[in-house]
């Protein structure tokens, strides 16, 4: 099958090609890479722009990840769905683009802060390279800060054998991202505890009933999921979850 789609594949393009190459008309594009000497400061200014971006963009991820509120609403929204005992529902695939939304739209002012006083200024040409990166990080470090532990600060500080800073603001944010990162950990898992307590409570409780009533052999995950899904939409828990997420960064 897949040799006959190739086949029609090939005679399709060679319909659409070779009248329009006879034609004259250039639809066959030539892409080309190499070193070329620049006219000017701008062409080497929009070289290192692209250079930058692409950088940006490699590590997007990492950045996603690990200096945002994603790590703490992915980890959520799987203990949730682990309590709820809904196996594969939501899917992947929308727990992580839910938890992704949520963190632009928690990281917005930050965002914003990045964009108006280091981003704009540097293609404006009013400030270096380094200068902006330095000015970006602050925001970043603020918002890390401000969700991070002491304790998790001192570990790591500790365990670098740094003097302790005079102020958190001078404090690496390479000493910062890992601390951040526990902190996130912990708080998640804080949550996935509570979130766990009420889906347990109706477990034990369907499994008492059905133990007292002779039917052991019936799955109590089968009776009691119903009764969760019930118990969530009566209380709205797509709305308390992620409200009470959101307001645990503001």
């Amino acid at each position: 099958m897949k040799l006959i789609n190739l086949k029609y594949t090939s005679r399709l393009l060679m319909i659409i090609v070779i009248p329009a190459v006879s034609m004259g008309q250039n639809i066959l594009p030539k892409i080309t890479m190499g070193l070329e000497e620049a006219s000017g400061p701008s062409d080497f200014v929009m070289t290192m722009q692209i250079i930058f971006l692409v950088t940006i963009l490699s590590l997007a991820p990492s950045i996603l990840i690990m200096m945002t509120s994603f790590t703490r609403l992915v980890i959520v929204f799987h203990f949730l769905r682990s309590a709820l005992a809904t196996q594969t529902v939501p899917s992947n695939q929308i727990l992580i683009g839910l938890a992704l939304f949520i963190s632009i739209f928690i990281m917005k002012p930050v965002i914003n802060e990045i964009n108006d006083t280091a981003l704009q200024p540097y293609l404006n040409e009013e400030i270096t390279q380094k200068e902006a990166l330095n000015i970006a990080a602050i925001p970043i470090k603020l918002f890390m800060l401000d969700q991070t532990r002491e304790r998790d600060i001192s570990l790591f500080i500790q365990l670098r054998q740094l003097d302790k800073p005079a102020s958190m603001e001078e404090l690496s944010i390479f000493t910062l991202i890992p601390a951040f990162i526990i902190s996130e950990l912990k708080t998640a898992f804080q949550i996935g505890f509570l979130l766990y307590l009420p889906m347990l409570a109706i477990d034990m409780v369907v499994s008492s009933v059905l133990l007292s009533m002779g039917m052991m052999m019936l799955p109590p995950i089968m009776i009691s999921l119903p009764f969760k899904l019930l118990l969530f939409v009566l209380v709205d828990g797509w709305y308390l979850v992620v409200e009470s997420l959101v307001k645990g960064f503001a």
